[in-house]
């Protein structure tokens, strides 16, 4: 263990951790949405989770930074904050922001990182752009909506714990990446037992079972 200082805090944690992880055990929230303990490799997808660490030139983000000796971290700084709403304005900006129709409303990790960083739901500097395709019904059991995803990688964690491999993947690349069904292979679709681990852990709302949205 060795002790590191977060926010005028000192607390004690394993060396060579992830920070994110570091802090969340010990009750310091970082903003972030694709972060889940035990996930391995972090996808650093979000670019929430930015912290200043003395001695260093720039914000890190967190979830990649990984815990050494007397670390002195700031996780509110102007320059931390600027960037986490600069990065969340960027996601909001390819988000179908339709809240009043989404089952996950009033339990959405975006509308409460927009409370909690003051950006409006709807940035007016980023023009919204969409995919145009805005729901995928071709799984058996499964609704995927592209345009509320957020690319954070934790359905395809669940789906490998469970499975032991991942029934569902990301394809393509840059703006066209979205969660596949893998090219919606009916094999593999059909080890899928519809346990709807991956649409229980989705954060925005993206992944749902056809029996939750009524449409069996």
């Amino acid at each position: 263990m060795v002790k590191i200082t977060v926010d005028n805090r000192e607390i004690s944690v394993k060396a060579g951790e992830s920070l994110l992880d570091a802090c969340l055990k010990n009750d310091i929230d970082i903003p972030n949405l694709c972060w889940m303990e035990g996930m391995g490799e972090p996808w650093a997808a979000c670019r929430l989770c930015f912290v200043e660490i003395e001695g260093e030139n720039l914000p890190v983000t967190a979830c990649t930074t990984l815990t050494r000796s007397d670390m002195v971290v700031r996780t509110d700084t102007p320059a931390v904050r600027a960037l986490q709403q600069s990065a969340l304005a960027l996601l909001l900006s390819v988000h179908h922001v339709d809240c009043k129709n989404c089952h996950a409303n009033k339990k959405c990790a975006l509308q409460n990182l927009a409370r909690r960083l003051n950006v409006s739901l709807k940035p007016k500097y980023f023009e919204n752009y969409l995919k145009p395709v805005e729901r995928d019904e071709t799984h058996p059991s499964l609704v995927y909506f592209p345009n509320r995803c957020v690319l954070c990688g934790k359905c395809i964690h669940v789906c490998r714990e469970l499975h032991g491999q991942p029934l569902i993947s990301f394809a393509n690349r840059g703006f066209d990446t979205v969660v596949s069904f893998q090219g919606n292979d009916t094999i593999l679709n059909a080890k899928c037992k519809s346990c709807g681990a991956c649409a229980a852990v989705c954060p925005v709302g993206a992944l749902a079972t056809k029996k939750e949205l009524d449409i069996l």
